[in-house]
């Protein structure tokens, strides 16, 4: 499976607007059918985030149940809930999603710049974190905005609260963040534990810059809302799946075979 490729789909995000673009998806049913459009387009993981009926982000459990509920129901896409929810969220809020049981969960490695605001994510919640993905047997994708929150995540492992195989997640771009550069892109693969897997997501223009980059040093990829509205310049995407379809395009076209959620399964030794 060394050559397959996971695509990400990351369909709503906690920032994103449908000023920004009208094809947002904000209701369980909305979220459910983007989901399973990205799956048919190639996408084998859904990053999941809820709004509220205001179309706000938030983290209550009804709202996500409902919504898992919902892509169980279509497809066998792997369910990726996030921990790292919006900005003034509190920690407990924020680890709600995990109590459901998804297949995998994000755990933000570290505090990190979010344009004029910030997302504070210390040592001791990082360890609350880990710690209760590892109680329901949900896989952690180690997101990293910054070189310091991967060598953050190699306490974690050195602690027992992260087993292998490891997943790794490259945030890159966000405003006053870590941009996305090939060669800041490689630093980090080259300071990740051996044999780990990673994707990099490209915020805003740098999504497209950074789906290229990750096919040619051999790692997966992640588009959607969350991180992109817009297919090109000026150009609003018409929907998830059309961003899918045009990174499964691209995979295929450098030699990568696109995986399908059961390689995922797979690959991170997810429960059945």
């Amino acid at each position: 499976m060394a050559d397959k490729v996971i695509i990400t789909c990351a369909v709503t995000g906690a920032e994103t607007t449908r000023a920004q673009n009208p094809a947002l998806p904000l209701t369980p049913a909305e979220i459910a059918d983007a989901a399973y459009d990205a799956w048919l387009a190639g996408a084998s993981v859904l990053h999941l985030h809820v709004r509220d009926a205001e179309g706000k982000p938030t983290q209550d459990l009804a709202v996500f149940k409902d919504a898992i509920d919902r892509v169980r129901a279509k497809c066998d896409i792997v369910i990726e809930t996030t921990t790292g929810g919006a900005v003034g969220m509190t920690p407990q809020e924020r680890l709600q999603p995990v109590t459901l049981d998804p297949d995998m969960a994000s755990l933000d490695c570290g505090t990190v710049n979010f344009g004029d605001e910030f997302i504070v994510n210390t040592l001791p919640m990082m360890r609350e974190f880990a710690s209760l993905m590892r109680e329901h047997k949900v896989r952690p994708t180690l997101e990293c905005f910054d070189l310091s929150h991967v060598y953050a995540s190699h306490m974690l492992i050195k602690e027992g609260l992260v087993e292998a195989p490891f997943h790794y997640g490259f945030v890159l771009n966000v405003p006053a963040g870590v941009v996305y550069e090939p060669d800041v892109l490689e630093m980090f693969v080259r300071k990740l534990p051996q044999g780990a897997h990673w994707t990099a997501m490209g915020i805003g223009r740098a999504n497209l810059p950074a789906v290229y980059g990750a096919l040619a040093m051999g790692g997966n990829i992640r588009v959607g809302f969350e991180d992109n509205v817009y297919y090109s310049r000026g150009v609003l995407a018409k929907s998830n799946a059309e961003l899918v379809e045009r990174a499964a395009r691209i995979a295929r076209e450098s030699g990568r075979e696109i995986a399908r959620p059961e390689d995922v399964r797979a690959m991170f030794k997810l429960r059945g």
